[in-house]
């Protein structure tokens, strides 16, 4: 039986006019003119041999036709977009997209991808800021950010825990002979504007901080790090994304004093997709891997 069908087009421009009930709205959400979706509109309605919108004063109003039609078109059009993505995603793999910090990424990360069961649909971005948990923008199915604050529409799972303490080059610990925190004198210090934490340290290690001028401040406390690892002072870094580092032997840990250890990364995803096979699994393999390294965020809160 042939079927009798409107153009396609004329269909698009009178359900985006419908739904937002304005030719210059629906010509930006369609990338044409108001010209052009008035005249796909008259094109349907002539097809249609009846009229779907009418004026009132100054507003433009569906007719009842055009509402009845409208109403059926938005179910049929939500049709479509499902069939045409099972469809995709048919013919080409799930990809799982993950936004993170450099840090995290490089430190923690990749060295652990190749044990994600799905890692070869696994695409990985970083983000040269903080990373946003806006998921209507950030073009991201799971986002790995700093600390655990609730975010509203979004999961938000504390993921990792860690306490800081201070790091050195081995041939720099050994030429300027560091034995005590109070020898941390003859070296720069590494300062991370995010969350300065040499005061507490310090304190902690009962030795008060060296009376000299401060080094070098760093935007986070990756680039801390990375300074120390390339000899150019002591870092107070964060023990969950340098225990590789250390176990390398490119990097060394100064003194048994820690400070407490508080949530630094949480995983976050869309609440309204929290339970998508893909993120599901990623979200339970992380947490599982952060467990099998000793420090899971359970119950250990940010530090104020």
């Amino acid at each position: 039986m042939s079927r009798k069908l409107p153009p396609f087009a004329a269909v698009r421009a009178f359900e985006a006019a419908a739904r937002l009930l304005s030719f210059k709205d629906a010509a930006d959400e369609l990338c044409l003119s108001p010209s052009a979706v008035s005249h796909q509109v008259r094109a349907l309605e002539e097809f249609l041999d009846t009229k779907l919108f009418e004026r009132r004063g100054n507003a433009m109003h569906l007719t009842l036709t055009g509402e009845s039609y409208a109403g059926r078109l938005e179910t049929l059009l939500d049709g479509i977009d499902g069939a045409t993505r099972a469809a995709r995603a048919g013919a080409d793999p799930e990809v799982l997209r993950v936004l993170c910090t450099p840090g995290f990424a490089a430190r923690w990360m990749v060295p652990r991808m190749g044990r994600f069961a799905h890692a070869d649909r696994l695409r990985l971005r970083v983000s040269v800021g903080a990373p946003s948990t806006d998921f209507t923008t950030n073009d991201a199915d799971i986002v790995i950010h700093w600390a655990d604050a609730p975010v509203a529409g979004v999961l938000v799972e504390p993921l990792m825990a860690s306490a800081r303490y201070p790091v050195i080059r081995p041939d720099l610990k050994a030429r300027l002979g560091i034995e005590t925190p109070a020898d941390l004198a003859r070296a720069t210090l590494m300062h991370d504007e995010t969350m300065d934490m040499w005061a507490e340290w310090f304190e902690l290690a009962g030795c008060p901080p060296p009376q000299m001028p401060a080094g070098p401040e760093f935007p986070n406390c990756e680039l801390a790090t990375t300074a120390a690892e390339q000899g150019g002072g002591v870092a107070l870094a964060y023990d969950m994304m340098v225990r590789d580092t250390v176990a390398s032997g490119r990097l060394m840990r100064l003194f048994d004093t820690v400070t407490m250890p508080f949530v630094i990364y949480s995983v976050a995803c869309d609440e309204a997709r929290m339970d998508e096979p893909m993120i599901a699994a990623f979200r339970t393999w992380v947490q599982a891997e952060v467990a099998e390294d000793g420090r899971p965020a359970t119950a250990i809160r940010v530090a104020e």
